[in-house]
């Protein structure tokens, strides 16, 4: 998705949503829009990233509520992040992530699990977005350990 279109396509499917008298899904809607305006404003731009960073947020909430006993408010949190996952892109799989982080290792000349830094800014720079920093990190010292 280009630039505006995740913010407009929030807009357009925040009347559609207050029109079907979904508040659960407004209210998610109406959070991440702020937060992209938020960072349009202070220069960022990178709406991928403000995505998945609202994303964590509300997964670790509902962690945080589980864990407090309260699944009703944790559902809540989880089905927001449904709600935000569906503006993100698809993430890669693990074969996937695998060849980047292998390409990664050549292009480094890591060796050890020292040199992970090293491979998770290569291997980062060229997942763009498509896959957690933990998941891409667990596979990096799985590799180098291997």
């Amino acid at each position: 998705m280009t630039a505006n279109t995740v913010g407009e396509q929030l807009k357009a499917e925040i009347t559609a949503a207050m029109k079907a008298g979904d508040k659960t899904r407004v209210s998610a809607m109406r959070v991440v829009l702020s937060e992209l305006q938020k960072d349009a404003k202070e220069g960022g731009g990178d709406e991928i990233a403000v995505l998945r960073r609202e994303r964590k947020r509300r997964f670790e909430a509902a962690e945080a509520y589980r864990e407090a006993g309260r699944t009703d408010l944790a559902e809540a949190e989880e089905s927001e992040a449904a709600i935000i996952e569906h503006y993100l892109p698809a993430e890669m799989t693990d074969e996937q992530l695998r060849e980047i982080v292998a390409a990664a290792i050549e292009e480094t000349g890591a060796s050890s699990p020292k040199d992970t830094g090293q491979v998770m800014k290569a291997a980062m720079a060229k997942v763009a977005g498509q896959a957690d920093g933990k998941r891409v990190s667990a596979i990096a010292q799985e590799s180098l350990r291997g």
